[in-house]
């Protein structure tokens, strides 16, 4: 059984995913919370697997609130639900530790296949769009270009390296298997390797570090 925890300033919002997650086998709507603040502790209290956090919410943002939730060091994963695709505060979102975005109008399929895969360290943003993003605003919301010692990279093998590399080119697994020409389940353990190595949470993660270790640039 995943745990859920809604955060949403509206109440017409959190009731109806509410009844989407009672109708669907296997997913526990275990609280909801009106704004940043009581997000932040009701997680503290709950420990759901995942929270679904808005961003626009009064007093402590939905930003914020991953913030302190991932700070926390617990297991909850953060999925933001957005209003808008482009919107700059999903990438501080992403920064601040979410595991990816959703938008509002998401079918409840989308959604609640978005809740399985955050719930077990996937990335909800396809790879491609991932890259698309990151590249829209990566001047605003990456940091500085890490120096090419970056002790994140020391322990990755050559392998290892050229698959992180891959990742922050928005490759899909099958992509990156047949472009090294090694097997997909090669290839997903190569990954799984590879997040474990850099501390990061899910590809998306993987993705911010490639760019802020310089091994994938921006487009200008």
């Amino acid at each position: 059984m995943t745990t859920v925890l809604i955060a949403d300033d509206q109440p017409l919002q959190r009731m109806g995913v509410r009844m989407l997650l009672e109708g669907t086998p296997g997913l526990d709507p275990v609280g909801e919370a009106e704004h940043g603040a009581e997000a932040v502790r009701m997680a503290a209290e709950l420990h759901p697997d995942v929270v679904l956090m808005d961003i626009r919410m009064p007093g402590m943002d939905g930003i914020e609130a991953t913030r302190r939730i991932i700070a926390a060091g617990g297991r909850t994963r953060v999925l933001i639900v957005t209003t808008f695709d482009l919107d700059e505060y999903a990438y501080d979102g992403l920064r601040a530790g979410a595991s990816g975005f959703l938008l509002k109008d998401a079918r409840p399929e989308e959604l609640v296949a978005g809740i399985h895969a955050v719930a077990t360290g996937d990335a909800v943003v396809a790879p491609r769009l991932t890259r698309r993003l990151l590249d829209a605003y990566a001047h605003q919301v990456l940091a500085p270009a890490a120096a090419p010692g970056d002790p994140r990279l020391q322990t990755l093998s050559d392998r290892e390296r050229e698959v992180l590399i891959a990742v922050g080119h928005g490759w899909t697994n099958t992509e990156i298997a047949q472009r090294l020409v090694l097997t997909e389940s090669t290839v997903k353990k190569h990954v799984g390797r590879v997040l474990a190595k850099i501390g990061a949470r899910d590809r998306i993660q993987a993705v911010i570090t490639a760019y802020d270790a310089g091994l994938v640039r921006a487009k200008s």
